[in-house]
């Protein structure tokens, strides 16, 4: 398996989206939605094996001060491989400039966060799980 990492761009669209990303959410959002997410973020960085997308991570920044990335997803055959890792990463090393990079994520995946020298914090956050499909 060799996956190659790259900054999605509108002219990937033709690359495919695997089947399984949002896995357990009970609004996922459709492929057409995932790729808009993916399009109109700050910066989206792809996990890609052959013609299909099995991961990614998407910043949301104001391009000065600060980012956030909101969601970082592995298909579930994929994971364990290092993908998330590697992801991660890239996405800290296109905001290294940056004063502040967050994360909201729950408790079991904090330990997989602090690798990269976050911190844990406080958040508060606010979902309408009705809007979740991003329909």
């Amino acid at each position: 398996m060799t996956i190659t990492y790259k900054h999605y761009m509108p002219s990937m669209d033709t690359v495919e989206i695997a089947d399984g990303f949002f896995d357990g959410w009970p609004n996922p959002p459709s492929k057409a939605v995932h790729r808009k997410i993916l399009e109109n973020s700050y910066l989206s960085i792809v996990a890609i094996e052959g013609n299909r997308i099995v991961g990614f991570v998407n910043i949301v920044s104001d391009g000065v001060l600060s980012a956030y990335i909101p969601l970082l997803e592995v298909v579930k055959d994929y994971q364990g491989q290092g993908i998330g890792k590697r992801l991660v990463e890239e996405a800290l090393a296109a905001t290294k400039d940056l004063y502040m990079i967050d994360v909201a994520c729950d408790d079991d995946v904090v330990p997989f966060y602090e690798k990269f020298g976050m911190m844990k914090s406080n958040s508060m956050i606010f979902r309408n799980y009705d809007k979740q499909s991003g329909e």
